[in-house]
């Protein structure tokens, strides 16, 4: 293998279009190139972002700068590394049977996941059986929530539903192993390796709080936190 397919970031829909909305996809384009490894998106994500917003003239543009990503190779699906949709598609069936299994409210199976975040996990479960390090890109609280700490997904069920909730232990398990980041650590890695459009740290400032009203789950103390460490 060469060093390009030795690693990956897998990304989301939700963001990928928080970065075209904010206009940021050239960030993209640097960040692949420092990166040395692949940017993937499953083609049921490519429907998600490209195919369905570019029928519709509220989302055509951001579609159009995402497809563009696509075209340019910055952007893959998982074809390039030699990975067939009717395999994301078996395993991409059995992450969502076990994240929509994973909680319960009187007897009734919760359903948490959808299947464009199922595909991408089932891509990243696939590259790790072939020993291909990747990481995905999660902006959505829920999946995340559910991959590093279940218990407190389960509580956040429970207030919101207001009814006492039940986990399957055994459809947890399915989810210890995922890496998953945001898209301000994304920005964050930017602005340390010098490439944002603008400088200062008023430009990390600005760009976190974009893509946190964007829909990233970030909290202002996370942000700062970030700050801090960018020095």
């Amino acid at each position: 293998m060469t060093n390009e397919t030795n690693k990956a970031i897998i990304f989301d829909s939700g963001a990928l279009i928080s970065f075209s909305m904010n206009g940021i996809t050239d960030i993209l384009r640097d960040l692949k190139k420092i990166f040395g490894g692949k940017f993937l998106i499953t083609a049921q994500i490519k429907e998600e972002i490209i195919d369905r917003p570019l029928k519709i003239k509220r989302f055509q543009l951001e579609a159009l700068k995402l497809n563009q990503l696509l075209n340019e190779k910055v952007l893959e699906l998982p074809g390039s590394m030699g990975i067939e949709d009717g395999e994301i598609s078996k395993m991409t069936q059995e992450i969502l049977d076990f994240a929509n299994s994973a909680f319960s409210a009187n007897g009734k199976d919760l359903h948490i996941m959808d299947l464009g975040e199922a595909s991408g996990l089932a891509l990243s479960r696939i590259l790790r059986e072939k020993n291909i390090k990747n990481v995905m890109v999660i902006d959505e609280r829920t999946t995340r929530v559910l991959a590093e700490k279940p218990e407190n997904l389960k509580k956040f069920l429970g207030k919101k539903l207001h009814v006492k909730i039940e986990s399957n232990g055994k459809s947890l398990d399915r989810f210890k192993d995922f890496s998953i980041i945001r898209s301000p650590e994304l920005i964050y890695v930017a602005y340390k390796k010098g490439i944002l459009p603008f400088k200062g740290k008023n430009a990390l400032d600005a760009l976190l709080y974009a893509l946190k009203f964007k829909g990233a789950a970030i909290s202002g103390e996370e942000i700062q936190e970030m700050e801090r460490l960018a020095g």
